[in-house]
């Protein structure tokens, strides 16, 4: 199904901290995405962001296709004060699969990206079928994935992931990365290769072909996932929600 052109709408009903306005990527439909209630219980704020791609969310604008090129997504992106080569911040941000969450391997699924203005993706979050994994690519390729959460313990439950980093083209930059306290990532090195870096964050699946194929079934499972107390700030005690 394309959705079509359409002008992206600013979505500013959640708290997120210091960051500017962000909008919706190549998803305009009514259910994928909304701000509710914590349907857990167990949320860190009484409100979440909850993000949802059903088989044949695609949608384009004038600089991409989904459609054309094998994606659907559901996403948030940052608009604003993006950050330039030689700052250093902090980011958080609490995530939440459902216990019955589908895989869709050998298709690819983002649940957050660093991006970089009119350039490619630098540091993406993926999940796999062993867990949640730290691609790193800043070299336009994947170098290195970090592991981050196992499997068994990835779903029906929030985690919590903090990023430290300094955002640089030279070799004296960093990109760390703490889940639920405890630090899984301490990369020292470049850490981008343009010059603007913004933050992304939903549901992304990409080459969704290779479950189709792999599989034979024509539609790649629904997926939703929950988000809360998204933030970015000059320190760690800044993420700490409000």
């Amino acid at each position: 199904m394309l959705i079509g052109l359409f002008a992206p709408a600013v979505c500013g009903a959640a708290d997120r901290g210091a960051f500017g306005p962000f909008e919706r990527s190549l998803n305009s439909t009514p259910y994928g995405y909304i701000v509710v209630p914590d349907p857990t219980g167990t949320a860190p704020t009484a409100t979440v962001e909850r993000f949802e791609v059903r088989p044949g969310d695609c949608s384009a604008n004038r600089g991409w296709d989904d459609c054309a090129t094998d994606r659907e997504r559901s996403e948030l992106s940052e608009r604003g004060d993006r950050e330039p080569a030689g700052s250093t911040r902090w980011y958080g941000w609490s995530f939440f699969l459902p216990a019955g969450f589908p895989e869709i391997h050998p298709a690819k699924l983002a649940l957050g990206q660093f991006h970089q203005e009119k350039s490619h993706v630098i540091w993406m979050f993926q999940q796999t079928p062993g867990g949640l994994y730290l691609d790193d690519q800043v070299a336009g390729h994947t170098r290195r994935y970090h592991p981050l959460i196992d499997a068994a313990a990835l779903r029906g439950r929030w985690h919590r992931i903090e990023v430290a980093a300094r955002w640089t083209r030279n070799e004296d930059g960093y990109f760390r990365v703490w889940v639920n306290g405890i630090r899984k990532v301490d990369y020292a090195g470049r850490t981008m290769s343009a010059d603007i870096v913004y933050f992304k964050y939903g549901v992304y699946r990409s080459f969704i072909s290779r479950f189709r194929n792999a599989t034979g079934t024509q539609d790649v499972p629904t997926q939703t996932v929950l988000y809360a107390n998204i933030r970015r700030a000059e320190s760690r005690a800044q993420l700490a929600p409000r």
